[in-house]
């Protein structure tokens, strides 16, 4: 609603305001100068603060029983759940590698997409779970990766190259990502 509201406060105040620069008195003018200030200043503000992830909803109102651990020789479902994930935790193994992990859906994909970016002392991760086909491993910017699902909990290994020292975080809302418990 904010984002609307402020679109139309641009779409109704600037055109004024720079009437009033033309054709205002010296009062208008400032009062006109001052009202784009605080519209930039909004948007600025708007845009800078964080969103947080939009938590996945179960479909069933019933907790379902956590999936049976994957192995080698068992094949994938021919259909998984694409979604946004927020890793529940995020733990530096040796050799520069970083496990996250979050609880596995009934129909787990076995890749998953994960974008890091360094910023602020943080490395923000996104991540998203996707079903295997060609399109996805030629993006930039973008790692592919298998996902290990065991005990009902879904895992993957991100290779870091140097990122080691920052803090992991959510990419969507900014908050640290615990360590492991274990």
């Amino acid at each position: 609603m904010l984002p609307l509201s402020l679109g139309m406060a641009w779409l109704l105040l600037a055109p004024l305001c720079l009437w009033l620069l033309i054709r205002g008195s010296n009062t208008e003018r400032a009062g006109a100068i001052v009202t784009l200030a605080l519209l930039e200043a909004g948007t600025i503000a708007m845009n800078a603060l964080l969103h947080p992830a939009v938590p996945v909803q179960p479909a069933a109102a019933h907790i379902l029983p956590a999936p049976p651990a994957r192995t080698g020789g068992v094949p994938m479902p021919a259909s998984c759940d694409e979604r946004a994930q927020v890793p529940r935790t995020a733990e530096a193994k040796a050799g520069g590698e970083l496990l996250l992990s979050w609880p596995a859906a009934s129909r787990e994909c076995d890749r998953a997409e994960v974008t890091l970016l360094a910023r602020d002392g943080k490395l923000l991760i996104w991540l998203r779970t996707v079903r295997r086909t060609g399109e996805h491993e030629a993006r930039g910017g973008v790692l592919t990766l298998p996902v290990r699902v065991k005990d009902g909990t879904a895992s993957l290994k991100v290779p870091l190259h140097g990122k080691a020292r920052y803090v992991p975080a959510d990419g969507r809302s900014g908050r640290p990502i615990p360590g492991s418990a274990a």
